[in-house]
């Protein structure tokens, strides 16, 4: 499935003969993370993402070469090995789903770094419908209905404070390669980890700064930036090693013990993405593979878990 994306987008890349030079404020993007786009036989562990953005470039933003502010809306569901485990001592993670509203704020300094500020709220368990979403995609893709979320990590309040920070290593002297630095940090009721990676992209054409690609959510631009919309398109990769502290969706509530099945989390994760990213005139588009090493120990299926991401985004003013 990868490859039909892959070769399908060079050739929509190929086809686009002009590309005016514009400067695009805001957009409207979506994202869709699913084991589905990298394998009809498998539905486990990270099961389903749904991430719905809206950004802007912000009037005030001294001292940077711009500041964009971005409100989102988003959805994960987590099951065991399969979406229908009735006996719960089968069970080798809980049923999870997260349901959160985030606001963040992007800032995109002048010597090529970003670091980019993001608090989310909203809920982990029963009401965050991960149930109902799991079974109405399955209607949709004639799959068995799911069964065994009765037993699922029960409510409790999601507050979560992440940050993202890069910072470009170099490019080449063609500029069609290139590598950054990447840490994060999260902290909350839900996550609690530390990440050190390195991101790089390899391109079709000249890279973009980092201070101005669809890579980093940068590409917004109003009359006083310095940048306008460039073209991109680029294979890319970002590979990384997380601590983790906690993970709610693993362990339940913080705050009391009422889940039925829980468990604790390895301290330790390793995650690689591979993926191509390219801009057609007001939207761009991509498509990535993210690898993950075990979340925990004693899974049924102990070899890591994958799954893919598509990406979609509407720019305008």
């Amino acid at each position: 499935m990868f490859m039909k994306f892959f070769f399908f987008s060079i050739l929509l890349f190929l086809s686009i003969s002009v590309f005016s030079q514009q400067k695009f404020s805001k957009e409207f993007s979506f994202v869709t993370d699913n084991d589905l786009y990298v394998s009809k036989e498998k539905d486990r562990y990270y099961s389903n993402g749904l991430f719905f953005s809206y950004r802007y470039v912000a009037s005030d933003f001294k001292n940077l070469e711009k500041k964009i502010i971005e409100f989102q809306l988003s959805h994960e569901i987590y099951t065991p090995y399969k979406s229908t485990v009735i006996n719960v001592a089968l069970h080798d993670r809980p049923f999870a789903a997260y349901l959160y509203g985030s606001v963040g704020v992007l800032r995109v300094y002048k010597n090529e770094k970003i670091l980019k500020t993001k608090l989310q709220i909203g809920v982990v368990g029963e009401s965050a419908f991960g149930k109902e979403l799991q079974e109405a995609i399955h209607t949709i893709y004639n799959f068995r209905s799911p069964d065994g979320w009765k037993f699922q990590i029960r409510n409790t309040v999601a507050i979560n404070f992440d940050t993202e920070y890069y910072k470009a290593l170099g490019t080449n002297k063609t500029k069609h390669f290139d590598s950054n630095f990447v840490s994060k940090l999260r902290l909350g009721t839900v996550f609690s980890e530390a990440t050190l990676g390195l991101m790089g992209r390899i391109g079709f054409k000249e890279l973009q700064p980092i201070q101005n690609s669809i890579a980093f959510n940068t590409h917004l631009n109003n009359d006083t930036t310095s940048y306008v919309r460039g073209i991109e398109s680029f294979l890319y990769y970002e590979t990384s090693l997380t601590y983790v502290a906690y993970d709610a969706t693993l362990q339940g509530s913080i705050f009391n013990n009422d889940s039925p099945v829980t468990f604790k989390p390895n301290a330790i994760r390793f995650d690689i993405e591979l993926g191509y990213k390219f801009t057609a005139k007001r939207c761009y588009f991509g498509y990535a593979y993210h690898f993950h090493s075990n979340k925990m120990p004693n899974l049924r299926f102990d070899n890591g878990n994958n799954y893919g991401r598509i990406f979609f985004s509407y720019l305008f003013n």
